[in-house]
């Protein structure tokens, strides 16, 4: 990074003249990530981060913001630099920092996609330009800025992801990062238990234009209504994705392989673009990325290029091995209904000379049409294509319910993770295709390893 300790002061307005002009080398807030010469900022959660200041000092920090209303330790020095609330003075730290570098900010949130669109549009911008994106899911408050304050001196693009689960997130998100271009990939029901409904969730996402520069760029998802009738009053530019022939760019030709989409736009309709990813879904964030691609001058061949190689986030759609050679499909991050619906049907098309088997987990957050949008499920499960269904969870006895007459179905209570382990390990034959999907809180992801370790 681009920062030194004086400047840390000025930023927040702290009344010292101690501190020296050495540049820090990260702001953190794990001390386990500390590295020699770091600022760590201890946040106040779960665990409170000022328990871990002196762990941050033995691991090479060269100082540590502290909360005024923790007492000071008798042994505190200059290092340990005092301001009202440390996540605040994190917040503003990005803000000085971003206007001191000066990137243009991508910033790009969704119900579904946004973390494989901001890989996908990283790697596309990276074909010609300097860029810092969001590592993993560092997607809210805290991430945002840490994010912000990851760049190098030379960076030219920041694309940021940015969640959301209630109201006026994205609003306090969008005012950290000014976006040039904001994207939404799309309105699904992900958090609807907090909002009510779609159209409320709509109302959330475009919050991320609330802070949009005036000569910024909105791309969104053309096939939503719901995001069309709301883009309608936006003085920015506007550009649309989707299916559809009436969005600024849509997809053509599209063709699943096991491992792969391949398809063709009406932009470019000589340039075939290749994924490393299934899912006609996939497609769709590909092509918001484009567009973002396209806005920066990045030439179609680099574009193709670039999402050809780019490198999925662990555990979105990704292909994996059994130890005893069964495919894994793992997409264990998090699920609503949509993405359940997207992501079995295209698994459902995926050519074998084995079994298609759906291990499924619940969908968190749903509200009280939980049950409803569980059993639901049952209408994308083609018995002609799926050969048996492992439900993991107790939200998933409505689908139980819902499938038990249509195809061999194994259910498993939320308690009973070892023993959906166990069964699976003993049913999957080497020749099987394997779908995993469940929200987060969920841990399939623990039963994806057992299943590559056993």
């Amino acid at each position: 990074m681009f920062l030194n300790l004086a400047e840390v002061a000025t930023a927040l307005n702290l009344k010292t003249t101690t501190l020296p002009q050495t540049d820090l080398t990260q702001v953190t807030f794990d001390s386990r990530q500390v590295l020699p010469g770091a600022l760590f900022v201890p946040l106040v959660a779960q665990r409170d981060g000022h328990d871990f200041v002196t762990a941050a000092f033995k691991q090479g920090a060269q100082a540590t913001l502290w909360q005024a209303d923790h007492p000071l330790p008798p042994s505190a020095d200059d290092r340990y630099l005092v301001v009202p609330d440390t996540l605040e003075a994190l917040q503003k730290l990005s803000a000085y920092y971003l206007q001191k570098i000066q990137p243009q900010v991508v910033a790009i949130t969704g119900s579904n996609g946004k973390t494989t669109t901001k890989d996908m549009t990283a790697a596309i911008l990276a074909q010609k330009y300097r860029v810092v994106k969001t590592q993993a899911n560092f997607n809210n408050e805290i991430g945002v800025p840490i994010t912000i304050l990851a760049m190098q001196a030379d960076t030219q693009i920041l694309v940021v992801e940015m969640g959301m689960d209630h109201a006026g997130q994205l609003t306090q998100l969008s005012a950290l990062a000014h976006p040039d271009v904001a994207v939404i990939t799309m309105i699904g029901e992900a958090h609807i238990e907090f909002f009510g409904t779609r159209a409320k969730i709509a109302d959330a996402k475009m919050e991320i234009v609330k802070f949009l520069k005036s000569q910024g760029v909105l791309i969104f998802n053309g096939d939503e209504p719901l995001l069309q009738d709301r883009a309608a009053a936006l003085k920015q530019k506007t550009l649309t994705f989707g299916r559809q022939s009436t969005n600024t760019l849509f997809a053509k030709q599209i063709q699943a392989q096991k491992d792969s989409s391949l398809f063709t736009t009406n932009i470019w309709p000589q340039q075939q673009f290749t994924l490393p990813l299934i899912g006609d879904y996939n497609v769709d964030n590909a092509l918001a990325a484009l567009l973002v691609g396209q806005h920066y001058g990045v030439a179609p061949a680099a574009m193709q290029q670039a999402l050809a190689h780019f490198k999925p986030t662990k555990n979105r759609t990704q292909w994996l091995t059994a130890a005893n050679g069964a495919q894994l499909l793992s997409d264990v991050y998090n699920a609503n209904p949509t993405a359940m619906v997207d992501v079995i049907s295209n698994f459902s098309r995926v050519p074998t000379t084995g079994r298609r088997i759906l291990v499924l987990g619940d969908m968190l957050e749903l509200g009280p049409q939980t049950a409803k949008w569980h059993a639901q499920l049952a209408s994308v499960i083609d018995p002609h294509k799926i050969a048996a269904v492992y439900l993991y969870g107790d939200l998933m006895a409505a689908l139980q319910a819902a499938l038990v007459s249509k195809l061999p179905v194994y259910y498993f209570p939320t308690a009973q993770q070892e023993q959906l382990i166990a069964q699976l390990q003993q049913d999957v034959l080497p020749s099987d295709l394997v779908l995993l999907k469940a929200s987060n809180g969920l841990h399939l992801e623990r039963v994806v390893q057992a299943l590559m370790d056993s």
